[in-house]
């Protein structure tokens, strides 16, 4: 079976592309440049992904769009890609799974969330003990600027209950995202050389200055 994954670079996405490989099924990694206010599309450093792929060794795609047309979009270039099903690292989100499941059933394709209404301490355990990930965006009250670029592992975590309890270990509320750089079914890891901080208000992003596969 071909399966499409979207990808982003973020744990989640990698998790779901991970399983679809362990699966055995023939994956693609579909990545969306998407502008940086999209509700469906992770966005800071997706013009990595690439690189992961290469990482991975899988097929990669990358589909520029903005956001009026970011569903069209996706849906024309999955129509083109002819996989049987499509597949995302959607947790707990109703508004992303929904529209992934509306962009299937009109192609005619499963839609498949392996990690959907995971347990999110077993799903932090498992990320944080096989992924080398990063954190590269925050939104969350109690969580300032020194959270960028920070390794996602259990210090991380333990830190952010401390300063923004209600918030989302996993992000899925939006909290964050990550990078992964390292997974043990890579066949590279990616290094990552610097990073530049943005800050704005409440929020920011860690975009990566430069990288490359060891």
């Amino acid at each position: 079976m071909k399966v499409a994954v979207l990808f982003s670079g973020g744990k989640d996405s990698t998790l779901a592309a991970f399983c679809c490989m362990y699966s055995g099924w023939d994956v693609v990694l579909v990545s969306m440049r998407s502008g940086k206010e999209s509700m469906m599309f992770h966005h800071p450093n997706v013009q990595y992904c690439k690189m992961l792929a290469k990482a991975i060794g899988l097929e990669h795609i990358e589909v520029q769009t903005g956001n009026e047309n970011e569903l069209e979009d996706l849906k024309n270039a999955i129509a083109k890609l002819k996989v049987d099903a499509v597949a995302t690292g959607a947790i707990e989100s109703e508004y992303q799974k929904q529209r992934i499941d509306g962009i299937c059933e009109h192609l005619g394709v499963r839609s498949f969330s392996p990690i959907w209404r995971k347990n999110r301490e077993v799903l932090l355990g498992e990320v944080q003990e096989y992924f080398e990930a990063y954190v590269v965006a925050v939104a969350a009250d109690g969580l300032g600027e020194e959270m960028l670029a920070r390794k996602f592992d259990a210090a991380f975590s333990a830190e952010m209950k401390r300063k923004s309890p209600s918030a989302s270990v996993v992000f899925e509320g939006g909290e964050g995202e990550t990078f992964v750089a390292n997974a043990p079914f890579f066949k590279k890891r990616v290094e990552i050389k610097g990073w530049e901080k943005e800050w704005e208000g409440t929020s920011g992003v860690a975009r990566i200055k430069n990288a490359r596969l060891v």
